[in-house]
């Protein structure tokens, strides 16, 4: 029954995402009445008049951005908990955001690799960043060859202070304090700086990304059933996991690069999607995409409107959310471990 609501549940986070578009696109220090946005885009990108080159210029780029980070969030943190087998498991928390930040933020504050690199040496370094980030605390919270919720946790923690440390680090040694309020609020998590050029390559990360991984729906699902069961039923699980752990870094390495770290989209989202379609990542992913990229586009929103003209990072307005969720996971995880549970 859960399987067969996926594709009503896709249409309407489909429709409810193209309502937070038209709100995202009129609202904010400038309001533009929502029949005069739906002109407007209409109309194309090259109607002349102010508040044209306010939806076009400004607000659109933001609101793709903010659509396609929030999408590859939640199914990055639904790939995340399937592999660790661990409903707390979040892009986040177990500090690949943390250590996308360290790397792109060493890249733009001390200009290391980009001359050789290019355009790519803040995602590349992003990535890389994410991937040794999530490779440390899997290999932390499994020592032993047991992974607990506990451990789990710890590990994340101990990893995203470390790599915090070493971020605040790079913040300190900034040449210019303008660079340094920039890149803080960065790590923060914003979509502010959004420009149409650097939306090519976060959406082609998003769809390449989502589509792999929705192709390998049944190994993942073969992970639920524990190391033994998918190992029975012919799965490399250690290969498969490595596997999926690069691709996974990748796309969290491409997203934070552009919108800094915001945090518990990969937590919150994939546990309501799962409520609502049931475990299975065919119909799971796709739902939890869309519904990544509402909760996203939502946060954004009242992030630049709750205290205009004052901005608030999205970060903070997901972490506001996102915390108490988290405590009262933390709290049920204790009578329950897994995905399943």
């Amino acid at each position: 029954m859960s399987r067969r609501r996926a594709p009503a549940v896709v249409l309407l986070l489909a429709a409810a995402l193209a309502a937070c578009a038209v709100a995202g696109l009129a609202l904010g220090p400038v309001r533009i009445p929502a029949g005069q946005v739906l002109d407007t885009v209409l109309d194309g990108p090259g109607r002349p008049g102010a508040f044209a080159s306010i939806v076009w210029d400004v607000r659109m780029p933001r609101v793709l951005l903010g659509a396609v980070v929030g999408a590859g969030l939640a199914v990055a943190g639904t790939v995340l908990q399937a592999l660790v087998r661990n409903q707390l498991a979040d892009p986040f928390l177990l500090g690949a955001s943390s250590g996308a930040s360290a790397g792109a933020v060493a890249v733009i504050v001390l200009g290391a690799g980009a001359g050789v690199l290019g355009g790519i040496g803040v995602p590349l370094a992003a990535f890389a960043g994410s991937m040794g980030a999530l490779v440390a605390v899997y290999a932390l919270a499994r020592r032993g060859g047991t992974m607990t919720t506990g451990r789990l946790i710890l590990a994340g923690v101990a990893v995203q202070y470390v790599l915090s440390a070493l971020t605040s680090l790079v913040l300190v040694l900034a040449a210019h304090p303008d660079q340094m309020r920039s890149v803080l609020f960065w790590t923060l998590g914003g979509l502010g700086g959004a420009r149409w050029d650097e939306l090519a390559l976060p959406a082609v990360a998003l769809l390449l990304g989502t589509g792999l991984l929705i192709a390998l729906a049944r190994p993942l699902d073969l992970l639920l059933a524990g190391e033994e069961g998918a190992r029975t039923l012919g799965l490399d699980t250690g290969r498969f996991r490595a596997a999926v752990f690069v691709l996974t870094s990748l796309v969290i390495g491409v997203l934070v690069a552009y919108s800094g770290a915001i945090g518990f989209v990969g937590l919150m989202v994939p546990h309501a999607a799962r409520m609502v379609v049931g475990a299975g990542h065919r119909a799971l992913l796709p739902v939890a995409a869309l519904g990544g990229a509402v909760f996203l586009s939502l946060a954004d929103l009242l992030a630049r409107t709750a205290a205009a003209p004052e901005e608030i990072p999205v970060g903070v307005v997901t972490a506001l959310v996102g915390g108490p969720f988290f405590l009262w996971m933390l709290r049920r995880s204790t009578r329950t471990e897994g995905v399943a549970g």
